[in-house]
């Protein structure tokens, strides 16, 4: 397949600016139970190759299932009739990049693709069972998903790299319905539970039939929990759902292909401008973001993007100013940049590249542990577990929803409530940032379910986390 790339390469180098081509095999698992039985049971494996070329400031890009040559050369002809079918554009030039080269492969210890599906299906089962045991849990569910991807990629420049990535993990769910009222609760997180880039020890890690019992009974205590205050209070929030809250009005709008308006008719802009660089307040003294695609475990890690640019940490906002952008190498270039963020990745063979999140991690504080914030913090709320999402296309106002809260009432942590929610701008949440929990308490939280594009395409990618605090946040009933 290598030869096959660099052959390709050689063809399309005397009718293309530039090339590239990536050979792509994934496979699939997800299993899932509902109440006992099993709900999901799907394998998926695919491969192909999709060929993107650049003529004067046009792309063209096509994909085929085919990995021989008649196919191969058959996917260059179709990407250069769509490049040359483009109106003529200003040809940007793309940043500078070394050919890439090597292997690159996520650490795996134990393949869940070598693990007996019935091993798999015993622990969802133990897991299910165990939230079944009141009668108003109505719906109990337990999650697993196994992601293997195998790529190798060659350009007219002179690169030629191969990497594989593994990922797996899961979670569990429980639905309690009493009296019209329905609560959730997840663990390790929602949204299909915990995804690492990690082999099958990941899962085991989890221990989801040990947290069983705890989110069955927190469901429970939910419907008659007393419903979240609506007040303007401080806010705690923890790590899962400060992971969205980051992705979403951080990670997406600091894509540099939205602050420059390529996505504006699907994805939609950003309020950040390209003019923003060590200008722009985004948040408190104490927010300090890194993307980072080195991360170990990250979804958003790997050796280098799909247009050949190297994995690396790009520091995108320090001591609350706005320091960096997630960009590709056409788009690095086009705002003055000295090189690519390399953020350039595509879901499978058949998508082109776009400018997406790697690891968006906020960095550890000194706050102690979550307990140890609780106890600083004499009147509020904590909130914890994505329920909805909400926010606008240019990644300003938003408003979001968790499964469960606690009101905080001098320094202890008090009664449980329901249906909370949140909501505020997005540079006016930040700078009320005043706490962050140590790094004992960090992690990564998998995002298996990032969409952008059109067609779409959907990413996988982690942020790592710890709970803070945020002062002065409108809080209310979802």
């Amino acid at each position: 397949m290598s030869a096959l790339l660099l052959d390709l390469m050689d063809s399309a180098a005397g009718r293309a600016d530039y090339a590239d081509a990536r050979l792509v095999h994934s496979d699939v698992e997800r299993i899932s139970t509902r109440n006992g039985a099993i709900d999901e049971l799907d394998h998926t494996e695919e491969e192909g190759l999709g060929v993107r070329v650049r003529v004067g400031g046009a792309w063209g890009f096509a994909a085929t299932r085919g990995t021989d040559r008649a196919a191969a050369d058959e996917a260059l002809a179709r990407a250069l009739a769509v490049a040359l079918a483009q109106p003529r554009t200003r040809a940007t030039p793309l940043a500078p990049v070394a050919p890439a080269r090597g292997d690159w492969r996520s650490p795996a210890r134990i393949d869940p693709f070598d693990v007996p599906l019935e091993d798999k299906l015993a622990t969802l089962v133990s897991a299910d069972a165990g939230m079944r045991g009141d009668p108003r849990v109505k719906v109990a569910r337990a999650h697993y998903l196994a992601h293997r991807v195998e790529k190798t990629f060659a350009s007219t420049e002179g690169a030629l790299c191969t990497q594989r990535s593994t990922e797996c993990g899961g979670g569990i769910v429980a639905l309690a319905v009493s009296d019209g009222d329905a609560q959730v609760r997840s663990h390790p997180g929602s949204f299909r539970g915990d995804i690492a880039q990690a082999g099958h020890e990941h899962f085991t890690a989890l221990h989801l039939p040990s947290a069983a019992a705890w989110v069955a009974d927190e469901a429970v205590a939910l419907l008659s929990a007393p419903p979240c205050p609506a007040e303007r209070t401080t806010l705690i929030l923890d790590g899962e759902q400060l992971a969205l809250q980051l992705h979403e009005s951080v990670g997406h709008a600091v894509e540099l292909d939205r602050i420059l308006g390529t996505e504006a008719s699907y994805a939609g802009t950003s309020f950040v401008s390209a003019t923003d660089l060590d200008r722009l307040r985004y948040g408190s003294p104490l927010m300090n973001v890194t993307a980072d695609a080195t991360a170990p475990g990250g979804l958003g890690t790997f050796g280098w993007d799909d247009e050949g640019v190297a994995g690396q940490r790009t520091p995108i906002v320090r001591d609350g100013e706005l320091q960096g952008f997630l960009s590709s190498r056409e788009s690095a270039a086009e705002a003055g940049l000295e090189r690519s963020g390399g953020c350039m990745r595509a879901e499978g063979f058949a998508r082109q590249p776009l400018v997406r999140m790697t690891n968006v991690n906020l960095e550890p504080g000194d706050a102690g542990s979550l307990e140890d914030l609780i106890a600083a913090t004499d009147r509020g709320v904590l909130m914890a577990t994505n329920r909805s999402w909400s926010i606008d296309s240019r990644r300003l106002h938003f408003q979001f929803a968790t499964e469960a809260a606690w009101e905080i009432v001098d320094g202890e942590r008090r009664r449980l409530l329901k249906n909370p929610s949140y909501a505020g701008t997005t540079p006016a949440f930040w700078a009320g940032l005043d706490a962050v929990c140590s790094s004992p308490e960090w992690q990564l939280w998998g995002v298996v379910n990032c969409g952008k594009g059109e067609p779409g395409q959907v990413a996988h990618v982690s942020h790592g986390t710890a709970p803070a605090r945020f002062r002065g946040v409108e809080i209310g009933v979802a």
